[in-house]
């Protein structure tokens, strides 16, 4: 698979590019974010690349940043996003603004964005709400400190819990009603041991 591409940007329109890597010219897909960032032609480009393998198609999407790609890779691990409705998604606003808005549940900012419909912003609100911290800026996120932390802390476990096996939807229900009862020390350590007795329960 290709992961990356390093050339000459040959031509450039807002969703596709033609990079000139040592002779051989890729079209590659990209974001209206990852297109402002784009020298003029002739120019050397580097993009991260994710590889889309059809039976009948092999597409690229492109990508200036490992932020902005990790992000893609988010949406598409959702049901129903598939890597142009991501590409389309992430052209409606900068990363960080798109954290914001699923973090907060802002559910008219999500479907402002073209080819968003109301059930499919749900969905991102519901799969991706608790894995969006890491894309936020610090300013983004929410205080005090410890708040912070408690949201990285579930985000472990939860983490944790899934390289176990569990279902996701069933590790958040357990470490939920964990964290309610206040039964334990918040360290790592002790809320997975409570919430594996939980599961097990």
């Amino acid at each position: 698979m290709i992961g990356q591409l390093r050339g000459q940007l040959l031509s450039k329109k807002p969703n596709v590019l033609l990079l000139d890597v040592q002779g051989v010219g890729y079209e590659v897909f990209i974001p209206l974010t990852s297109f402002y960032e784009l020298p003029e032609e002739g120019g050397e480009v580097t993009l991260k690349v994710y590889t889309h393998v059809r039976e009948d198609a092999l597409t690229l999407f492109g990508f200036r940043s490992q932020r902005e790609k990790d992000f893609f890779l988010k949406l598409i691990s959702i049901s129903g996003i598939g890597p142009k409705l991501a590409i389309a998604i992430l052209s409606g606003a900068p990363v960080e603004e798109l954290a914001q808005a699923i973090a907060e549940a802002n559910l008219a900012r999500l479907t402002s964005i073209p080819g968003v419909g109301r059930k499919t912003a749900e969905r991102l609100m519901l799969e991706l709400k608790s894995q969006v911290t890491q894309f936020l800026l610090p300013q983004q996120v929410e205080s005090p400190r410890a708040s912070e932390s408690h949201t990285v802390l579930e985000e472990d476990i939860l983490s944790a819990l899934t390289n176990l096996g569990y279902p996701r939807a069933s590790a958040e229900k357990a470490l939920a009603a964990v964290l309610r009862s206040g039964g334990c020390d918040r360290t790592f350590e002790n809320v997975l041991r409570n919430t594996l007795r939980q599961l097990a329960g």
